[in-house]
């Protein structure tokens, strides 16, 4: 017999792997494009990938590593603020990475629109950073209620379905990452 905050819990594991199917869709057909865009195009010019992608990438898999270490000590209120907080910090630094890889960009005169490759490169990274920073936002108002939480079961569920997406958000940046280095 289910109870009434297991179905609970249920349903927003559920909203949350309907919006993840979205967004991978929404990725989907950016790659589908890229790759049909690259196909034809005769004005095709390689986009060279900011050095900062690198070490940037490992920042976003250990906030990830870091965020699930918060959720399995959710029980104990300061270690698990302590952890979430070091993995929203790292989710920001992650950010600002990105913005730094744009800058690099720029420097060396590749805007968006340089050619179809710096196009979906721009596209593709900022796109990324928007579900990001909505991550991060989220991140944010996990703290706030963890904090007022009435129940574990609220705080389990609300963590939970966060740290989800927050991997989710790691896998596809791996993925587009991949995907740009190699499809250039």
């Amino acid at each position: 017999m289910t109870t009434i905050a297991s179905r609970a819990n249920h349903r927003y594991y559920t909203g949350m792997y309907l919006g993840l199917g979205a967004i991978t869709m929404f990725f989907a057909a950016f790659t589908s494009a890229y790759i049909v865009r690259k196909g034809i195009s005769n004005d095709w010019q390689t986009t060279i990938m900011p050095a900062v992608l690198w070490p940037n990438t490992l920042v976003l898999l250990t906030s990830s590593l870091v965020l699930e270490k918060a959720r399995r000590c959710i029980d104990n209120w300061n270690r698990f603020n302590l952890w979430w907080l070091i993995g929203s910090g790292l989710g920001l630094t992650f950010l600002v990475g990105q913005i730094w890889a744009w800058q690099q960009l720029v420097d060396q005169g590749v805007y968006i629109n340089t050619n179809p490759s710096s196009s979906f490169f721009y596209l593709f990274t900022g796109a990324h950073g928007i579900h990001l920073l909505g991550g991060i936002l989220a991140l944010l108002y996990i703290s706030w209620k963890v904090w007022n939480a009435k129940t574990a079961t609220s705080k389990r569920t609300a963590v939970g379905v966060t740290v989800l997406y927050w991997h989710f958000m790691d896998g596809l940046w791996v993925y587009l990452f991949l995907f740009l280095l190699i499809w250039r």
